[in-house]
């Protein structure tokens, strides 16, 4: 399932290290064919203590984790919309991921520059999403002209777009994100066909920094008014510590809980980050498990057994027959599946059954 988040930021607020965070707990490619071989894109493991539960019980020779893209996207310079720096290649890159991660500065350090010389985070954010409101702008701008034609001729379905427009037009005006909006059914399957950066799913990325000033710590009121924003934005977003990750690279990782006392960090947030754009995602885990593999499957919430299985192989939804299901936890709690299908743990479902998180599938066809 190939879903990505793509990581955008001014110059300088951490964007690069925390790709770098990020790609070092990359998995191998291999092992996910939907994804893509690029630099620019990291495939990395969702943190996931069941997973290892689950290997061990069955001791498995394999352990592979489920895993999601993290695309690094070109940076923003105020002025992307019109074209400025590699305006056009990042807000390009932009549509083709299905969540912004945005990296925000929250760190003081006289030896790390600031695009606009100073450190204040909302108004990053302000510009970042004014470029993404702006390219919105002329998506809705471009497509009235031949929407409003047809629907002077009396077209039904044009005169409704023609005021779904007409409604996005207002709130990408007044500076807001299309996501703001409130849209039925029948809007929103307008909006959708427009392919709006400002429709996709934001996380907010607190960059701080091991060691440096960091506004959170500071009681510092620009953090308050940051939090403020986002509160009243409802926005979903963490507080990560990229460079404090990006400096334990190459260290053995029994010795790296020492190190982290050292920097003076006892978690870096990267983990979380991986978690909640996940969750973002819309997507859950279920897992395969067996002595020569314990794995985890990405899929979408709400998924039917058959859906979920090709995840491991498209022949799974056409020639799905049954599956034997038992959830993680009462796995462990009885030790094998033969114990589990005695105490009437171990279920058979059959089409119609949605998938949910936690779910230990066997696949039958």
């Amino acid at each position: 399932m190939a879903l990505s988040i793509g990581i955008v930021g001014l110059p300088n607020v951490g964007k690069s290290t925390l790709f770098n965070a990020l790609t070092e707990k990359s998995v191998p490619a291999e092992n996910y064919p939907f994804c893509t071989i690029d630099p620019s894109v990291g495939i990395v493991a969702v943190p996931d203590a069941r997973l290892e539960t689950l290997s061990k019980l069955s001791d498995s020779a394999k352990t592979i984790p489920a895993a999601i893209e993290f695309v690094d996207i070109a940076g923003l310079v105020e002025g992307a919309a019109e074209g400025e720096g590699l305006g056009n290649k990042f807000l390009a890159h932009i549509r083709e991921v299905d969540t912004i991660a945005q990296v925000v500065r929250i760190f003081e350090d006289q030896n790390v520059t600031h695009v606009s010389d100073k450190i204040d985070p909302v108004s990053d954010i302000g510009v970042i999403n004014l470029e993404l409101v702006l390219a919105d702008l002329a998506t809705v701008a471009k497509r009235r002209p031949n929407v409003e034609k047809e629907a002077k001729r009396g077209d039904k379905e044009a005169i409704f777009e023609s005021e779904v427009l007409k409604k996005l037009d207002r709130i990408l005006s007044e500076g807001k994100l299309a996501s703001s909006g409130s849209f039925d059914e029948n809007e929103t399957e307008v909006v959708k066909g427009l392919h709006l950066l400002t429709m996709k799913p934001i996380l907010y990325v607190l960059n701080k920094k091991a060691g440096g000033q960091n506004l959170d710590e500071m009681g510092d009121e620009r953090f308050e008014k940051l939090k403020s924003l986002l509160e009243e934005i409802k926005a979903s977003w963490v507080v990560v510590d990229a460079k404090a990750e990006q400096e334990l690279v190459g260290i053995d990782v029994n010795e790296r809980e020492e190190f982290r006392k050292e920097l003076g960090v006892t978690d870096d947030g990267v983990n979380d980050l991986i978690k909640k754009s996940y969750e973002m995602l819309g997507l859950i885990t279920y897992f395969t498990t067996g002595a020569d593999e314990t794995r985890g499957w990405t899929i979408k919430k709400n998924s039917a057994a058959p859906v979920a299985g090709t995840a491991i192989h498209t022949d799974f939804r056409d020639k799905f027959i049954r599956a034997d299901v038992i959830y993680w936890e009462d796995l462990v709690e009885t030790g094998s599946l033969g114990v589990a299908r005695e105490k009437g743990l171990l279920r058979t479902e059959g089409k119609e059954y949605i998938v949910k998180d936690g779910d230990v599938i066997e696949f039958k066809i």
